[in-house]
Protein backbone atom coordinates (compact mmCIF):
# COMPACT_ATOMS: atom_id res chain seq x y z
CA UNK A 1 0.00 0.00 0.00
CA UNK A 2 1.58 3.35 -0.95
CA UNK A 3 1.87 5.97 1.93
CA UNK A 4 -0.06 8.89 2.37
CA UNK A 5 0.95 11.73 2.04
CA UNK A 6 1.13 14.59 4.75
CA UNK A 7 -1.10 16.96 3.11
CA UNK A 8 -3.39 13.81 2.13
CA UNK A 9 -3.32 13.17 6.22
CA UNK A 10 -3.94 16.61 7.48
CA UNK A 11 -7.04 16.99 4.44
CA UNK A 12 -8.55 13.73 6.17
CA UNK A 13 -8.26 14.73 9.40
CA UNK A 14 -10.10 18.28 8.74
CA UNK A 15 -12.76 16.52 7.09
CA UNK A 16 -12.95 14.17 9.73
CA UNK A 17 -12.82 17.01 12.23
CA UNK A 18 -15.70 19.05 10.81
CA UNK A 19 -17.48 15.55 9.47
CA UNK A 20 -17.94 14.59 13.43
CA UNK A 21 -20.04 17.33 14.59
CA UNK A 22 -22.57 16.97 11.83
CA UNK A 23 -23.14 13.49 12.15
CA UNK A 24 -24.52 13.20 15.60
CA UNK A 25 -27.64 11.47 16.22
CA UNK A 26 -30.16 14.03 17.55
CA UNK A 27 -29.98 17.60 17.78
CA UNK A 28 -28.68 17.47 21.40
CA UNK A 29 -25.45 16.29 20.14
CA UNK A 30 -25.78 13.29 21.87
CA UNK A 31 -24.74 9.58 20.70
CA UNK A 32 -27.09 6.54 21.13
CA UNK A 33 -24.69 4.45 21.80
CA UNK A 34 -20.98 3.12 21.12
CA UNK A 35 -21.62 1.58 18.55
CA UNK A 36 -23.32 4.38 16.29
CA UNK A 37 -20.43 5.92 17.83
CA UNK A 38 -18.13 3.28 16.33
CA UNK A 39 -20.14 3.32 13.02
CA UNK A 40 -20.21 7.22 12.12
CA UNK A 41 -16.99 8.61 13.43
CA UNK A 42 -14.39 5.99 14.20
CA UNK A 43 -15.38 3.80 11.11
CA UNK A 44 -15.13 7.31 8.60
CA UNK A 45 -11.12 6.54 8.59
CA UNK A 46 -10.05 3.37 9.94
CA UNK A 47 -12.66 1.24 7.95
CA UNK A 48 -11.32 3.36 5.00
CA UNK A 49 -7.76 2.69 5.10
CA UNK A 50 -7.13 6.30 5.86
CA UNK A 51 -6.29 5.43 9.27
CA UNK A 52 -5.26 1.78 10.70
CA UNK A 53 -7.05 -1.18 10.92
CA UNK A 54 -8.21 -0.94 14.81
CA UNK A 55 -10.56 -4.42 14.47
CA UNK A 56 -9.01 -7.86 16.10
CA UNK A 57 -5.72 -5.74 17.45
CA UNK A 58 -6.98 -6.42 21.20
CA UNK A 59 -5.82 -2.91 21.99
CA UNK A 60 -5.80 -1.69 25.46
CA UNK A 61 -9.31 0.22 26.47
CA UNK A 62 -7.22 2.36 28.36
CA UNK A 63 -4.88 3.06 25.12
CA UNK A 64 -7.82 3.76 22.90
CA UNK A 65 -8.81 6.25 25.68
CA UNK A 66 -5.86 8.29 25.79
CA UNK A 67 -5.31 8.27 21.69
CA UNK A 68 -9.31 9.49 21.33
CA UNK A 69 -8.78 12.35 23.73
CA UNK A 70 -4.98 13.55 23.08
CA UNK A 71 -5.05 12.64 19.14
CA UNK A 72 -2.32 11.36 17.12
CA UNK A 73 -0.22 12.07 14.61
CA UNK A 74 -3.43 12.60 11.51
CA UNK A 75 -6.27 11.67 13.72
CA UNK A 76 -7.18 14.76 15.86
CA UNK A 77 -8.39 14.81 19.36
CA UNK A 78 -12.23 14.63 20.43
CA UNK A 79 -13.14 16.10 23.67
CA UNK A 80 -15.48 15.08 25.87
CA UNK A 81 -18.21 17.71 24.22
CA UNK A 82 -17.87 15.47 21.36
CA UNK A 83 -17.44 12.29 22.67
CA UNK A 84 -18.47 12.28 26.57
CA UNK A 85 -16.80 9.57 28.67
CA UNK A 86 -19.64 7.01 29.09
CA UNK A 87 -19.75 6.49 25.35
CA UNK A 88 -15.95 6.92 24.82
CA UNK A 89 -15.53 3.96 27.42
CA UNK A 90 -18.33 1.79 25.34
CA UNK A 91 -16.19 2.52 22.09
CA UNK A 92 -12.61 1.60 23.76
CA UNK A 93 -14.20 -1.47 24.90
CA UNK A 94 -15.99 -2.32 21.49
CA UNK A 95 -12.58 -1.80 19.97
CA UNK A 96 -10.85 -4.08 22.40
CA UNK A 97 -12.72 -6.88 22.24
CA UNK A 98 -13.79 -7.05 18.35
CA UNK A 99 -12.66 -9.86 15.75
CA UNK A 100 -10.59 -9.23 13.21
CA UNK A 101 -12.42 -8.35 10.14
Amino acid sequence: MKPWSAPTILLAAAALAAAAPSAFADSSGKWRNSQETYDKVCAYCHEANVGPVLTGRKLPPEYIRAIVRSGNRAMPAFRPTEIDDEILAGVAKLISTSAAK
